[in-house]
């Protein structure tokens, strides 16, 4: 328990470090108003630290907290969801772009901090992840125009 209680003021500290580096991204990066896109990104770092609570319930760490973030997003944005059209109308405002900033300043830390590990990796490494990224594009590309078809947008 308090093992857990540990790691969730670390997760949360890393929220909110990563929420204003984005709110900083979306600032200087697009021009907007700092009180702008604030509040969508406290939003964003609250739909996350929900998810990360509820992955580290007991029963709950069997599927990967991604999974739990992502639905809790989900289910917060469905039409109907009480304060769902606010909650939307706060991220709107937040030019996620930017967000693509310190997720890549933590991936490249990541693979900075296990050099080793990348370099026993070698060559092997390269196939593996254009793969990944090859098909990451192509369902994601299928799936848009799937989904674009039926809404009759194209």
């Amino acid at each position: 328990m308090l093992e857990n209680l540990a790691k969730l003021k670390d997760y949360l500290f890393i929220l909110l470090v990563t929420g204003l580096y984005s709110l900083l991204a979306n600032v200087v990066g697009y021009h907007s108003e700092l009180a702008t896109p604030a509040i969508g990104c406290l939003v964003l770092v609250m739909i996350a630290m929900i998810g990360i609570v509820i992955s580290l319930l007991p029963g709950f760490n069997a599927l990967p907290m991604v999974f739990w973030v992502s639905a809790v997003a989900v289910v917060v944005s469905v039409p109907g969801f009480p304060g769902g059209d606010w909650i939307l109308d706060q991220t709107k405002q937040v030019n996620f772009l930017a967000i693509t900033t310190p997720i890549l300043a933590y991936g490249g830390l990541c693979l900075g901090k296990d050099l080793e590990a990348f370099k026993k990796l070698s060559w092997r490494i390269v196939p593996v992840a254009l793969a990944v990224a090859a098909g990451s594009f192509l369902c994601a590309t299928i799936l848009a125009e799937i989904m674009l078809h039926l809404e009759g947008i194209f």
